[in-house]
C-alpha cells in the first residue's frame, strides 16, 4: 500500500467526494461562497486560478473512492454554488483495506471526526455519504470565527476547530449563540484566553492588556 502523495492531480465530482466529518460551520460555508462568489465576479482566470491552487486533500479507500480529510467547507461552498468538479491531492491510498479497516485507520491517524452537531461521537456508518449531507454545528462556526479574530492560532493539530468548537459548546449557551452572534462571539474571546482553555490546540495565552 502506497501513502505517497499522488504526484497527479486529479479533478474529481463533488458529488463523488465522502467526508470523514459530519459537520460544517454553516456560517463559515457561506463566508466562503460569499469569496467565490467575488472571485467569479473579477473574471473565470480569477476563478481557475483559484481552484487549481486549492487542492482538495484525500484518502483512497475502499472502490477507490475518495474522502476528504480537510477542507469540508470549501467543498460544501463549492458544491454549493454549481461547482461540479475540484481537483483532489491523494495524500495515502488505503484502497486495499477494507471499510472497517479503513475507519479504524482514518480515525487513529486523525484523518476523521465522528462527532454530530451535539459533540456526541457517533458510529463510523453514520457519516454522511456526501458533501451535501454535511450538517450544520452552529459551534463550529463561532471556533472558525474566533479563529478569523486572532482568538487563537491556527495549528497543523487535526480538526483544532472541532476541539475549540466542543469547549465553548460547553460555556456558551446555544440561545445566545442562535440569537446574538456577536454577543456569543465575545463571550468566547474571552473564554478562548482564560487559563481554563490552556490545553486547547492554539491557545494565545491571557489577555494581559485590560490588566
Amino acid at each position: 500500500m502506497s501513502h505517497a502523495p499522488d504526484p497527479h492531480l486529479t479533478p474529481v465530482l463533488i458529488s463523488e467526494l465522502r467526508p470523514t466529518q459530519m459537520t460544517v460551520g454553516f456560517r463559515e460555508v457561506l463566508r466562503k461562497q460569499q469569496d467565490w462568489r467575488e472571485r467569479n465576479q473579477e473574471g473565470s482566470k480569477k476563478s481557475a486560478d483559484f481552484l487549481g491552487t486549492h487542492m482538495i486533500p484525500v484518502v483512497l479507500g475502499p472502490k477507490k473512492r475518495h474522502y476528504v480529510i480537510d477542507h469540508h467547507h470549501l467543498a460544501r461552498a463549492l458544491s454549493d454554488q454549481g461547482v461540479s468538479k475540484v481537483l483532489v491531492s491523494v495524500v495515502a491510498d488505503l484502497s486495499v483495506l477494507d471499510k472497517d479497516a479503513f475507519f479504524v485507520v482514518l480515525d487513529n491517524r486523525g484523518w476523521m471526526h465522528p462527532f454530530d452537531a451535539k459533540g456526541r461521537r457517533r458510529a463510523y456508518e453514520d457519516l454522511p455519504k456526501s458533501i451535501s449531507k454535511l450538517t450544520d454545528d452552529p459551534y463550529r462556526s463561532l471556533a472558525g470565527e474566533l479563529r478569523a479574530v486572532g482568538a487563537y492560532a491556527k495549528t497543523a493539530t487535526p480538526f483544532s476547530e472541532f476541539l475549540w468548537a466542543d469547549y465553548m459548546r460547553r460555556h456558551v449557551p446555544l440561545a445566545t449563540l442562535e440569537k446574538n452572534f456577536e454577543k456569543a462571539l465575545e463571550l468566547a474571546a474571552a473564554l478562548a484566553r482564560g487559563h481554563e482553555a490552556n490545553y486547547l490546540p492554539g491557545w494565545c495565552g491571557p489577555d494581559t492588556n485590560n490588566n
